[in-house]
């Protein structure tokens, strides 16, 4: 049997066991009945005064839900699987043979060798992360990974799954359940993919997730980060102003490993370097147009010329910056200036619109004053109308004059209109 396994609470564990005692074909053809007996203790002779947690021949199960023995113990296979583990399981525990009638009955002990006839089982609430190898990976851009992932599996009944994150789009991975040398199982994953500079520093995360009779299941992760080696790419020139007119010029490169990475400078039409470095400053005379070529000891790569004009990147702020903000003020100023002017002609308009009715009203008033006289001559107006008006019911401060027979006396006036 294994030395000890690890068993995940509210899952199943499988205890691999085999056995073997002399003169065993001859003992298995002249018992009727064998059976397996499975004890926890911490006295050595399991037989006297073990606890017996499960006995084969009348199927006694003591202290766990289920246990099955898969193994045929006719083939001196005595496997094992207990069902539904508790933290209260952990033990060391002892299987014990016996074939009956009086044939052979023996437990066995750890007299001699313990690593091989005891098994200890450690229960806990997590289970350990998968295994990732390899753990360092360093290689060449353009090389073919191959990344195994494996996690065990103490119940093959309800195996982990695993499963990959952040890997490139090329990637293929194939899983299996494997059987290692103790005889216990585990789910191994292999993730085959090429690899080119952009997964560098690539983080590669490896999860397993455990089923089990609880309401969560319990998943754990291994990372792994690629890291590639390869000559510099993507170099580029970039112009930033400097100090007065001056401006500087740097040398931009993707390479790994990036600590050796050296720069070299050259001017159009010249054959021999200017100057080394990531940065060089020029000023407003050196105009041209500028390169640089980044080496590592993987190889080489030149940028793109950069062109010097003589303006450094701060005057063009500059002048720019000056420029717009005249020409934002001036255009802020004209809204103004258009904005008072429409609101002062509105004003003068109504003011204007108000003395016109003014004049208007005042005409009428003067024109309904041209009255025909009281001996009823007419006057020599065009377009008269007449109408009948009670003065009493007129606010104009004139007493009405009633005769004896309360006959309103009836006054005339004379209305003219004009046309405005």
């Amino acid at each position: 049997m294994p030395r000890t396994v690890t068993a995940l609470t509210g899952s199943c564990v499988q205890i691999p066991c085999t056995f073997d005692i002399s003169d065993f074909e001859d003992k298995r053809k002249r018992a009727e009945s064998i059976y397996g007996i499975w004890t926890k203790t911490k006295s050595q002779f399991a037989e006297k005064d073990g606890f017996i947690a499960f006995n084969s021949s009348e199927n006694i199960i003591r202290g766990f839900s289920d246990i099955q023995m898969t193994g045929n113990l006719s083939e001196r296979n005595c496997t094992t699987v207990f069902y539904n583990i508790m933290m209260n399981h952990s033990d060391i525990y002892y299987f014990r043979l016996e074939m009956k009638p009086n044939v052979f009955e023996a437990t066995f002990n750890p007299s001699t060798d313990v690593t091989k006839k005891t098994v200890r089982i450690n229960v806990t609430d997590s289970p350990e992360p998968p295994e990732l190898k390899p753990n360092d990976l360093t290689v060449m851009e353009e090389t073919t990974v191959n990344l195994i992932c494996s996690a065990e599996a103490p119940c093959p009944k309800q195996p982990p799954t695993i499963s990959w994150s952040n890997i490139p789009k090329s990637a293929h991975n194939t899983t299996q359940l494997q059987e290692k040398p103790d005889k216990t199982q585990s789910v191994v994953s292999k993730l085959t993919f090429k690899v080119s500079y952009k997964d560098h520093k690539r983080n590669i995360t490896c999860t397993a997730t455990y089923p089990r009779n609880t309401p969560d299941a319990s998943t754990v992760e291994t990372v792994v980060m690629l890291q590639l080696l390869f000559p510099p790419k993507e170099t580029h020139v970039i112009i930033t102003p400097s100090v007065g007119t001056n401006v500087t010029l740097t040398c931009k490169s993707h390479a790994s490993p990036s600590n050796d990475l050296n720069y070299t400078w050259y001017k159009h039409g010249e054959e021999t370097p200017i100057a080394w470095g990531m940065k060089i400053n020029l000023t407003q005379t050196q105009t041209g147009s500028y390169l640089c070529i980044a080496q590592n000891k993987y190889g080489n790569q030149s940028s793109e010329e950069a062109q010097h004009t003589g303006w450094s990147g701060l005057s063009h702020l500059v002048i720019f910056g000056c420029t717009e903000g005249l020409l934002t003020f001036l255009l802020l100023s004209a809204v103004f200036f258009y904005t008072m002017r429409k609101k002062a002609s509105r004003q003068a308009h109504v003011i204007g619109s108000d003395q016109t009715e003014d004049r208007n009203r005042n005409t009428m008033a003067i024109n309904s004053a041209t009255a025909i006289s009281k001996n009823g001559e007419e006057k020599e107006t065009d377009d008269l109308h007449y109408g009948e008006i009670d003065f009493s019911k007129l606010q104009t401060g004139h007493k009405t004059e009633e005769y004896s027979n309360n006959v309103s006396e009836t006054e005339y006036s004379e209305l003219q209109v004009t046309q405005r």
